[in-house]
């Protein structure tokens, strides 16, 4: 492991003032320890971030909102009961991703950080320009069966690995961040970047800006009743999505009046698809019509590789993620959150 300088302040103030060039914040560590270990990050300095007082609160807001410090652990916020009852969806994609052992050190704000799982990006031998701008890209003539398949560019094929962002996607919320210029929102929308010609650009952020928190609408918690994830992987236990969707309806009189729908991994960043959403509302809930707004959702959608069945996989993905927002949240985390044998999987 490269040597590095080491930071532990106690104020966002003092976080800010730590950064430098080559420096990396500190939250749980499991993303960035790992790549640390294997040469792909190396860092000159790490800020250490855990005993910044403030960010590891749930809050409710005056307004209606809720407001989910950048240091609360992924465990704590899906196993929260307020949180759960307002927003299922987020609790399942977060009860989906990793190990328990993992969820119990993972941090919201890292989550929204983490790099993509590309086996090329992962092995600092291999040509990748994520992590050295102009070196070219090797998985776009390798071992690319589960790259990007919307919104990829010559430059970069890889995927956002984040089950939890897939869900923050579909319900509108916000990224607060803190900065040497001071403090500023961003819209999750906007938070991710795609790669075109600078991938190694992966978010919105500025030099030296920290997340300090994620912020969910209290219109999105109306959405509770009809709400689902669902990710397809290897393993149930704990793999990384092939594709996955987040899925939220609300019903009046038997139409649809509003609905959500974001996919994952399927894209640099987890994917809105506005457009499946518009072709739903004054709809009457039906396996054809969340057909057919699966085939809109991937509108636009190519092979970057050998992985045209992932166009396939991510449309039937994102369809019965749909009916299973149709039939409506489970009045129980299923034993097996997010998975095609969890309650009601199989529509």
């Amino acid at each position: 492991m490269n040597l590095f300088d080491y930071a532990r302040p106690t104020t966002v103030e003092e976080a800010i003032a730590a950064w430098a060039p080559g420096a990396s914040y500190l939250a749980g560590g499991t993303n960035l320890v790992d790549l640390m270990k294997t040469g792909v990050m190396q860092p000159g300095k790490l800020i250490d971030l855990n005993r910044l007082a403030g960010l590891d609160r749930i809050e409710s807001l005056a307004n209606g909102d809720t407001r989910v410090g950048a240091l609360v652990r992924n465990a704590d916020l899906a196993h929260d009961a307020g949180f759960a009852r307002a927003f299922p969806m987020v609790a399942e994609a977060l009860l989906s991703g990793a190990s328990g052992q993992l969820r119990n050190a993972a941090t919201v704000g890292g989550n929204l950080m983490q790099r993509t799982r590309c086996a090329y990006f992962q092995d600092a031998h291999s040509a990748c320009n994520r992590r050295t701008p102009g070196a070219g890209c090797d998985a776009r003539g390798g071992d690319n069966a589960t790259m990007a398949v919307l919104g990829w560019s010559d430059s970069c094929i890889a995927t956002n690995p984040s089950d939890f962002g897939v869900a923050l996607a579909a319900l509108d919320a916000v990224v607060e961040v803190e900065g040497p210029q001071g403090s500023r929102e961003i819209a999750f929308a906007d938070f991710h970047l795609l790669p075109g010609q600078t991938p190694d650009r992966e978010t919105a952020l500025a030099q030296g800006e920290l997340v300090v928190a994620v912020r969910l609408p209290a219109a999105s918690a109306q959405l509770r009743h009809h709400s689902r994830y669902l990710k397809l992987r290897e393993r149930t236990s704990y793999a990384f999505a092939l594709v996955s969707a987040a899925a939220a309806l609300r019903l009046e009189d038997g139409h649809i009046v509003e609905a959500r729908l974001a996919l994952g991994a399927v894209a640099a960043r987890p994917w809105r698809a506005n457009d499946a959403e518009a072709l739903l509302i004054g709809q009457t809930p039906s396996d054809e019509l969340f057909k057919r707004a699966a085939d809109v959702a991937l509108t636009g959608a190519t092979p970057s590789g050998d992985n045209a069945h992932k166009i396939e996989l991510a449309r039937r993905t994102a369809a019965r993620a749909l009916a299973l927002a149709a039939i409506g949240t489970p009045k129980r985390m299923p034993a097996f959150p997010a998975s095609l044998f969890g309650e009601h999987a199989h529509v």
